[in-house]
């Protein structure tokens, strides 16, 4: 199935144009406002939000100091997935598409397969976190009857690999039937998930005979504590981390909002799914994990793990919801930007379908488990990492939507090397030098927090400490000095 059943009136170059990059029709722009919701807390619920608070508080922030980061970060990053999500829901394009109009013809390949790459890395890890809970399940079900030796190069065992290519192959099952079948599954899931995660937190309420002292602990910054005084350098690169976990998803909300039935639909969906239920989540994760501490005497932040822990029956049911919430989050945020990015590199070879398969295949070729092993420092190295790289492409793309082209687009000229975007060769000069500008102030800092260099000046530490806010501006502010100073 198409992911858009496009106009036929709208002719253009071969390598730019398929069914799946073209406007979508009046037909197939079905989603309303609760489906928009639905959409997001399908992506919210999900292993890695669930954790989000666990790095702040082991920062030293009080359980409220953590959840206030994680909803302003969201109220923050919700502002352009709604200017962004606009387009969609307007000329409904993806994002792809969207990226012609700032970026040339040719040049909109660059951001979408850098977006779609990052994509493909945390497809893998979903995908393994999912397999890791089928692997889970079947041990508790046979008494740890698919535990083995680690296979050679993989270096994990058969009954690992097995699962980990049962929840992939869940996966191209889904990719075969295109977005529709994706709006369906998160339509259906997201009350589903919303129950299980309250289910969740009234067992460790009852577990616990209340949350624990984790909830009543107060913040180390506070007066007296051993981090008196130190609060806002913890707080502005959680800040910043907390935006770039969905800086991705902020650039190719056109690919949603295109099947959108109206802005209003667009807007109040992101509205009601996006920052409250991620607050919720952040509190249910603190919360449960302040509980495991008085009922198993440690701090369990891995619902896998915890899952694991429970016993009887209520781990299949537990690790069944997190299947499901895991399998929700991955094909919306993990799926639809890669595969119709890698459409747009050839689209009269690569159809969404055929780009949605390269998107699993990657997520193989990665060694997801590996990746896991060797990369320390998930905040401040990962989500700040590529929130450096997406921030100026999200600045570069507000920029021409909405001060150079005023939201008016000539639709047929983004599927034209000829057209107004053809600008040179398909290339604009004025992205890529306001990306490459963008992106430059955060690099210092990214290459210290990684561990490539041991030492930088310290204002590029600073910087880097509002790595997606700096790139952001910065390359919004080059792109539009050199569009108004230019004929381009």
């Amino acid at each position: 199935m198409s992911s858009a059943s496009a106009p036929t009136r709208i002719l253009g170059d071969v390598d730019l144009i398929n069914a799946d990059l073209l406007p979508s029709s009046p037909e197939h722009r079905t989603w309303d406002w609760k489906a928009i919701a639905a959409l997001w807390v399908g992506m919210v619920v999900c292993v890695p939000a669930y954790m989000l608070a666990a790095g702040m508080v082991s920062e030293g922030m009080s359980w409220s100091q953590a959840v206030g980061t994680i909803l302003l970060a969201n109220v923050i990053v919700l502002l352009p997935m709604l200017l962004i999500g606009h387009a969609g829901a307007k000329h409904g394009i993806p994002f792809p598409v969207l990226l012609r109009a700032s970026f040339g013809t040719r040049g909109a390949k660059l951001p979408a397969v850098l977006r779609g790459l990052v994509a493909c890395g945390w497809f893998g890890i979903q995908t393994w976190v999912g397999g890791a809970a089928i692997y889970t399940i079947a041990n508790v079900v046979t008494g740890n009857g698919f535990v083995g030796s680690p296979l050679p190069l993989l270096g994990i065992d058969v009954g690992q690999t097995a699962c980990f290519l049962l929840f992939w192959a869940l996966h191209v099952v889904f990719i075969k039937y295109g977005t529709e079948s994706i709006r369906w599954l998160e339509l259906w899931a997201a009350p589903l998930l919303i129950v299980m995660c309250l289910a969740l937190l009234g067992w460790a309420y009852i577990k616990a005979d209340g949350f624990g002292a984790m909830l009543s602990a107060p913040s180390a910054f506070a007066e007296g504590g051993p981090k008196a005084g130190q609060f806002w350098s913890a707080f502005w690169p959680s800040l910043t981390a907390m935006v770039g976990f969905w800086a991705t998803l902020a650039l190719n909300i056109p690919d949603f909002t295109r099947f959108a039935r109206s802005q209003r639909d667009q807007i109040i969906g992101q509205v009601l799914g996006l920052p409250l239920p991620m607050a919720l989540l952040a509190f249910v994760g603190v919360a449960v994990t302040s509980a495991t501490v008085v009922i198993y005497g440690e701090a369990i932040w891995d619902p896998v793990a915890l899952t694991g822990r429970m016993g009887g029956f209520a781990v299949v049911i537990a690790l069944l919801a997190l299947l499901l919430a895991t399998l929700t989050t991955n094909l919306a945020a993990n799926v639809v930007a890669p595969a119709n990015g890698f459409s747009n590199l050839a689209p009269g070879k690569i159809s969404f379908k055929m780009g949605g398969y390269i998107t699993a295949g990657i997520g193989i070729a990665i060694f997801p488990w590996k990746l896991l092993e060797t990369t320390g420092a998930y905040i401040f190295t990962w989500l700040i990492g590529y929130s450096a790289l997406l921030g100026p492409i999200a600045g570069i793309m507000l920029a021409d939507y909405f001060v150079i082209r005023r939201t008016e687009l000539d639709i047929a000229a983004l599927f034209r090397h000829d057209g107004a975007y053809g600008y040179r060769g398909g290339w604009n000069p004025a992205a890529v030098i306001a990306l490459i500008v963008g992106v430059l102030p955060n690099l210092p800092g990214f290459l210290k927090a990684a561990g490539f260099v041991a030492e930088v000046p310290a204002v590029f530490v600073s910087i880097y400490t509002y790595a997606w806010f700096v790139g952001l501006f910065v390359a919004g502010a080059i792109y539009l000095l050199l569009m108004r100073g230019s004929k381009i």
